[in-house]
């Protein structure tokens, strides 16, 4: 479907699920394109509110009405077939596109980098966006997340580029038309779609795949399961471990002087000068709630990090405890993200936390899925235990009243998940 569809030809567009970081980079996009755009979701939020103040008109709950004839419906898969919006557009005969197919669309006609893997991949892509653009490059930029630099998700551009992130969830990132395709690492996420690791290999096989006689992919092709990715690929592959590794960037861990160095190998494949190089990774200053500093409670320092999977959870809280030392108390609030995950990776979780002090457990974040009474994150955190002073609350007001309660000046606490966990900071400012 989405081949048939003409950018030019498009004069208003409604997008489903606005107020996510995909959908609403690419409401702002088709609005700096001179396209009527309207929007809805299912609760107003700060984005939502960014893009009224951006002359976007944003409704609140899904409807049938709102779809007054648009040109083209985006939609995320998040929302079911049986959205209300959704099926109007459909009963209409409105060309509907999920978010990774408009990426199919916009990434035609691009010189397109895009930026997949299990781990990292916002991040990565916020750094290479920035590094095109201190290099003139004047490129497009899509991310997951919002750039610190920025203050946005999405950066207008008039150029060739297009540097995008590609998500492997279900596939999506199979709509993309990739020109250089870099893969930060493969890991066994997805695990309630993909099943096993080895369905995740075919589907990033599948994505190289893709590439032309003169693509280039950039990995680390010696790491876990890229090799079998790459075997026999005919397209150039560039090892960005062979990079320099910078350590003076204002963004923590060893995770991020990996996501440095994939730049890196961009930037000297874009022909940009070293100089150039350096000064733009050493001056990135992050995305949103990747370690994200929120600020002070009672002399103690509050950070909000998406990590939900447990490698990342052990990238982060070692990135922490190597910057604050061993004497900083460090104390995690998480929420575990999706049944399937927690009963999945149970035995990773109970792993991941050991740079921490305390964990204070939220319930499940359910997200897309139905809870079907298989686990609970009480299940968690009496595993947790074995080897982490771990607690399950619940409820985040009764994890702010232990906060309150138990913290001390000079503790470091940590709000964790790819759920709604950030609130506690929120709730505990309130009480002042």
């Amino acid at each position: 479907m989405s081949k048939r569809v003409k950018l030019e030809d498009v004069r208003s567009v409604h997008c489903i699920g606005i107020g996510g970081v995909g959908v609403s980079a690419i409401a702002r996009m088709l609005a700096r394109m001179g396209k009527r755009v309207t929007g809805s979701d299912s609760s107003r939020s700060p984005i939502t509110a960014a893009l009224v103040r951006e002359g976007i008109r944003v409704h609140a709950g899904h409807r049938m009405s709102y779809i007054e004839k648009p040109d083209l419906v985006v939609y995320t898969k998040a929302v079911p077939d049986t959205n209300p919006e959704l099926v109007a557009a459909r009963r209409k005969k409105i060309p509907c596109l999920s978010y990774a197919e408009m990426l199919g669309v916009v990434s035609h006609e691009k010189f397109t980098i895009a930026v997949s893997g299990a781990h990292g991949k916002t991040t990565t892509t916020a750094m290479v966006g920035k590094l095109l653009r201190d290099a003139k490059l004047d490129p497009t930029v899509i991310v997951g997340g919002i750039m610190v630099n920025t203050r946005s998700n999405f950066v207008a551009g008039r150029s060739k580029y297009l540097i995008v992130e590609a998500c492997e969830y279900k596939k999506s990132f199979l709509d993309i038309h990739p020109s250089v395709i870099i893969i930060t690492n493969i890991d066994n996420d997805h695990l309630d779609y993909y099943k096993n690791i080895k369905n995740i290999e075919r589907a990033f096989r599948a994505f190289v795949g893709k590439l032309g006689k003169d693509g280039m992919v950039v990995c680390d092709p010696k790491a876990p399961h890229l090799r079998e990715v790459i075997r026999g690929t005919k397209v150039k592959v560039v090892d960005y471990m062979k990079s320099p590794k910078l350590k003076d960037l204002k963004v923590i861990g060893d995770h991020n002087i990996r996501n440095a160095q994939v730049a890196h190998a961009v930037g000297k494949l874009l022909g940009i000068s070293d100089a150039t190089v350096r000064k733009s990774i050493r001056s990135f200053r992050g995305v949103g709630r990747r370690f994200e500093y929120k600020g002070l409670f009672r002399g103690a320092r509050f950070y909000d990090d998406y990590a939900h999977h447990p490698t990342e959870i052990r990238a982060a809280l070692r990135a922490a405890r190597e910057h604050f030392g061993p004497k900083r108390r460090i104390w995690v609030v998480f929420q575990p993200h999706l049944y399937s995950r927690t009963k999945l990776l149970m035995r990773e979780f109970a792993t991941a936390f050991d740079d921490a002090d305390h964990v204070l457990l939220a319930d499940i974040y359910a997200a897309r899925e139905r809870d079907d009474g298989m686990v609970h994150a009480r299940d968690l955190a009496t595993v947790m235990a074995a080897r982490t002073d771990a607690s399950y609350l619940g409820d985040f007001k009764k994890i702010a009243t232990e906060l309150r309660r138990s913290i001390r000046p000079r503790d470091v606490v940590i709000t964790m998940g790819a759920g709604e966990a950030y609130r506690v900071f929120d709730l505990l400012r309130a009480s002042r």
